[in-house]
């Protein structure tokens, strides 16, 4: 997979006829990479199929978001752990800006503002801001006029750039389909939101339209459950992992390879159904805390839960709430829980049966699916409960028989017990690296199959997606057998990261401390310690309440500043990076290899006790976002330090411009560079500096100077060296300079 291709140049036009576009009901299933074979202009043929695919996505989100019948009810938080509703209208639309942004393929913002508030926030990763105080949420109709702008600048993106097929990773029209398959993962989860909401607070029917009652319908078929039973499946070698060859869009924890030998287990044949574990709940199986795990009875302390958050118990009798219903409880439909509750089902169960009953594992998934032929793009009719297909709800566990088992595909998601982890040959997507990398941190366990709502890449083979373990979707489980101590094995908590430039970046930050406090080869001190101590002589004691690190990459600086700042926010545009230093601060240990020579490595641990940090990083908040477009949140500020950052940026003098006014008069901006100007990263026009103006030399201080002009004055100017590790025999060696601005005004 290649690096990420140059820019597109400047679109002729925002204009686009996209209203004769047919948008059926039923959305479309997904699109391949490559041609057409039959085509008679295959690439014009693709970017028509991109365009269906692109508006039935949007349409299909704004059906499910008209069922919301005032706009107040966008404001609520329905589901504690997510944002308000306003918050998932607009996020999806935004992403196709700020991602095509991230990439340089088009030369101006929508709506900076809404593109940064709606940017990140959509899981209880420490760095996502759920705090509604932070946000001033734009009108329902405001959000509506963008996402109507979005649709024609997107459409007109389409008909315009660069495309060559088969679509690759590094092609626009790959970053086309991320948004799109981005948009779907939020239709369903909107729609988990929008069923813990009040019923009268969503359009239901009699307010619905023919075509929407068609759409939204549930299933009508509720009965007695029928028995379950678990068949022998044998010993069987599974592999798992997508090929890059692959005909349809991915995401990049679906690529590499896994191997599995399993031994021989038995399956259930149909999904958990309501009246299974009705036995459980009448057992008093939310009172047993012996059931649980130690994550369960946390779980259970806090929330205080009795039953199956969709089950309601109303005049003595339960009941089950759908999307747009609640019905009196379908026994033989399948359950629908988080991880935790169908983790104890499965040890209550095997205490009962004297069976070895689990959960299984993303092998033991796979495996069944092996069984199930074909996959959605050649599907004529999908073989289950997906895709919106048949109905807006699950369905009965025994409605659609796939082989020996049924619903392997569809009807609920079916929670695994793996915890989602990379495939050997994983490579982040480098303009979504906060997709799948935050994930790895053994608290998101993998589900598998789609549900009713699946469509697009969720409801492919390969698809990988993973949530907390007590989070809910519309997802159920299936249960296993397995013989005692000839369980598969289930790939735990690898916190070992293997990230090969994070943890080059954790070697340059922690050095110190990974070697015993042993001095660099060259004798170079720390950079990011270096940079702050020589920061802090600037500084004076009474300033000293609010920092920015701003690119703080793994965190070092960050740490460091907060020794002497009462907060620091520590941002940077990479999930991965954070995420390194964000275990620091909860004080884990951080183990990573670094290459000595050839294929050999040598294993690093690294810790803030080591460095005497531990207290200074509890001030540390960080946090993700794009230095040229953040949060109006982010002011206000003593110091801003951004270490390494200029040279990186899209957009330097955007990032000048508006860095100005989030730092106090006469408070400092400190900016170390090497001055490294690269068209990988800056088109050479918006370089500061290291080029010719006019045909005369421009340095970056030169250039740095001129913006500064009447904004900040020059306080102090040094060198700073730094080294880069590559092997134990090779580094780079180079030297940054630091400048330090005092803000005018004061």
């Amino acid at each position: 997979m290649s690096s990420l291709a140059g820019p597109l140049s400047p679109q002729a036009t925002l204009a686009a006829d996209f209203a004769t576009l047919s948008t059926p009901v039923t959305p479309t299933r997904t699109t391949i990479l490559d041609a057409d074979p039959a085509a008679h202009d295959p690439v014009a043929a693709k970017r028509a199929e991109l365009r269906r695919y692109f508006h039935q996505t949007c349409e299909i989100y704004d059906r499910l978001f008209a069922l919301i019948r005032d706009d107040s009810s966008y404001y609520e938080r329905h589901e504690p752990l997510r944002h308000p509703l306003i918050f998932y209208y607009a996020h999806p639309a935004v992403f196709y800006l700020n991602k095509l942004t991230a990439g340089r393929y088009i030369p101006a913002r929508l709506d900076p503002v809404l593109e940064a508030m709606m940017a990140v926030g959509v899981d209880e990763m420490s760095w996502d801001d759920l705090n509604t105080a932070h946000y001033d949420w734009p009108s329902v109709a405001a959000v509506k006029r963008y996402r109507a702008d979005m649709r024609k600048f997107v459409d007109a993106f389409i008909q315009t750039m660069p495309l060559e097929l088969p679509i690759r990773w590094n092609s626009p029209a790959w970053l086309i389909l991320m948004g799109i398959e981005h948009e779907r993962i939020h239709l369903e989860t909107s729609s988990v939101i929008m069923r813990q909401m009040p019923l009268d607070e969503l359009r239901h029917g009699d307010e619905l339209t023919g075509e929407e009652r068609v759409l939204w319908a549930a299933c009508p078929d509720v009965g007695s459950s029928p028995a379950n039973e678990w068949l022998p499946v044998a010993a069987m070698h599974v592999r798992l992992g997508k090929p890059e060859t692959d005909r349809t869009y991915g995401w990049d924890n679906e690529y590499g390879v896994e191997e599995a030998d399993l031994p021989a287990f038995r399956a259930g044949r149909r999904l958990v159904s309501n009246a299974e574990f009705m036995a459980f709940v009448a057992e008093g199986g939310y009172r047993n805390e012996s059931w649980w795990s130690d994550e369960g009875r946390g779980w259970l302390k806090y929330t205080k839960a009795e039953h199956p958050k969709f089950w309601v118990r109303r005049n003595g009798a339960w009941l089950q709430r759908n999307l747009l219903d609640e019905i009196p409880l379908p026994e033989n439909w399948p359950v629908e829980v988080n991880c935790l509750e169908a983790q104890a089902y499965c040890t209550w169960l095997a205490a009962k049966t004297g069976e070895n009953v689990l959960l299984p594992t993303e092998a033991h998934w796979q495996a069944l699916r092996d069984t199930v032929p074909g996959d959605q793009p050649t599907w004529d009719k999908a073989p289950g409960n997906i895709n919106l297909e048949r109905y807006a709800s699950s369905c009965p566990v025994d409605a659609f028989p796939q082989g020996d088992f049924c619903d392997v595909v569809g009807n609920v998601w079916q929670w695994t017990r793996t915890p989602i982890m990379p495939f050997k040959g994983f490579e982040v997507h480098p303009l979504y690296d906060d997709f799948s990398v935050p994930t790895f941190d053994g608290r998101h366990n993998l589900i598998k199959g789609g549900s009713w709502i699946s469509t697009g890449n969720e409801a492919l083979a390969s698809a990988r997606y993973a949530f907390r373990r007590h989070f809910f979707q519309h997802a159920g489980f299936r249960t296993i057998v397995e013989e005692p101590g000839n369980e598969a094995v289930t790939v735990g908590s690898r916190l070992y990261e293997t990230d090969q430039l994070v943890t080059q970046y954790l070697e340059f930050h922690y050095y110190d401390a990974a070697s015993g406090g042993a001095a660099d080869p060259l004798g170079v001190p720390n950079f990011p310690k270096a940079c702050v101590d020589a920061t802090m002589r600037h500084v004076a004691t009474d300033r000293r309440e609010r920092c920015l690190d701003i690119g703080c990459s793994v965190g070092r600086s960050a740490f460091e500043f907060a020794r002497f700042f009462d907060h620091v926010d520590a941002i940077d545009f990479s999930a991965r990076f954070i995420q390194s230093g964000v275990r620091l601060q909860h004080g884990d240990e951080v183990l990573y290899e670094i290459p000595t020579e050839g294929e050999l490595t040598t294993g690093r641990a690294i810790s803030l006790d080591r460095l005497g940090l531990g207290d200074a990083g509890r001030r540390v908040n960080f946090m993700q976002g794009d230095a040229c477009n953040l949060k109006e949140l982010f002011s206000d500020y003593d110091l801003v330090f951004a270490g390494n950052l200029i040279d990186r940026l899209y957009d330097p003098s955007l990032f000048l411009d508006t860095i100005t006014g989030r730092v106090r008069p006469d408070g400092l901006l400190v900016i170390t560079s090497p001055y490294t100007w690269l068209e990988e990263y800056t088109q050479k026009a918006k370089w500061l500096g290291g080029r010719r103006e006019a045909g005369e030399p421009l340095t970056t201080f030169a250039g740095l100077s001129r913006a500064f002009a009447g904004r900040f004055e020059l306080v102090h100017r040094q060198d700073v060296p730094f080294v880069i590790r590559e092997t134990a025999r090779k580094h780079q060696h180079t030297v940054a300079e630091m400048t330090v601005w005092r803000r005018c005004g004061g």
